[in-house]
């Protein structure tokens, strides 16, 4: 399905899901259904966006019933509009019913945020910088919020706190300073892991040069301070801005340089896509 999720991953995710809204059984679906009842219903989009989730969707009815058949007419990273039919299914009423809203409620978050991200990915327009994400994430979904940041178009930050070094504030205060933080974790630290430090002034951006940052976060500063630190950082380290990015301002943000802009929003903030079952 994606470079980063196995089928396995996505299963059993979908399966947890399941046991949680299903619970001992679909007791309205199953005492007012015959077992072989069949139905037809089609998966309908009142919004456009872009699509994300689809095989997901699949997904949770194929682990109900092998008596479901679904014909599908988008694939995801689409470009779908209001009025479009996504996917046709066929087969048991009561694994569809059972099975519905389990199934909208992966294929509406991820369809939402694989559409806010690429609000915020066309408003960067020519320039060369990415957009990413943040770790702010709904707890035990972040693989699929990621992989729906991805099909929106933009870059992926670090997985989890294993992935890469990111010296923040805290982390400074702590150490008495950003060299002293950067030269004790690299005593520890794997040659595989690059190092992060967050900066808010121009001062830190420079002692963070001089350690050999593998990646500078200008955090908060206005488009003149980030236009002069991107000239200061002369292509030695990454650039990353952070802070007060919403779509009237990244296009300001993205003209200063920087390589790739961070934004919580385009997972936290988007609005799940109106996509329904009829039937």
């Amino acid at each position: 399905m994606t470079e980063f999720i196995h089928q396995f991953v996505i299963e059993e995710h979908v399966k947890n899901a399941l046991k949680e809204d299903i619970g001992y059984g679909d007791i309205t679906t199953d005492c007012l259904i015959d077992d072989n009842e069949k139905i037809t219903a089609k998966l309908n989009t009142r919004s456009d966006g872009i699509l994300c989730g689809i095989d997901i969707f699949k997904t949770v009815f194929t682990i109900l019933s092998d008596d479901v058949r679904i014909k599908t007419f988008f694939k995801d990273g689409d470009k779908i509009k209001a009025g479009d039919t996504l996917a046709i299914l066929e087969g048991s009423a009561r694994t569809i019913l059972t099975g519905e809203r389990t199934a909208l409620n992966y294929i509406q978050k991820l369809s939402g945020i694989a559409t806010e991200t690429k609000k915020y990915q066309d408003a960067i327009g020519n320039c060369k910088a990415k957009i990413t994400d943040t770790r702010k994430n709904t707890p035990g979904f972040r693989i699929f919020e990621k992989y729906a940041v991805s099909t929106g178009g933009a870059r992926l930050h670090r997985f989890n706190l294993c992935d890469c070094v990111m010296i923040k504030d805290n982390h400074i205060q702590f150490a008495g300073s950003i060299t002293n933080a950067v030269n004790k974790i690299r005593e520890k630290l794997s040659h595989t892991h690059k190092i992060e430090v967050e900066c808010d002034t121009i001062e830190q951006v420079k002692e963070a040069l001089e350690v050999k940052a593998d990646i500078i976060m200008l955090d908060n500063m206005n488009c003149a301070e980030m236009e002069e630190c991107v000239k200061l950082i002369n292509g030695k380290a990454i650039i990353e801005a952070s802070g007060n990015v919403t779509l009237d301002t990244i296009g300001n943000i993205a003209k200063t340089g920087v390589d790739v802009i961070s934004s919580s929003a385009i997972v936290m903030k988007a609005k799940t896509l109106d996509i329904a079952l009829d039937m």
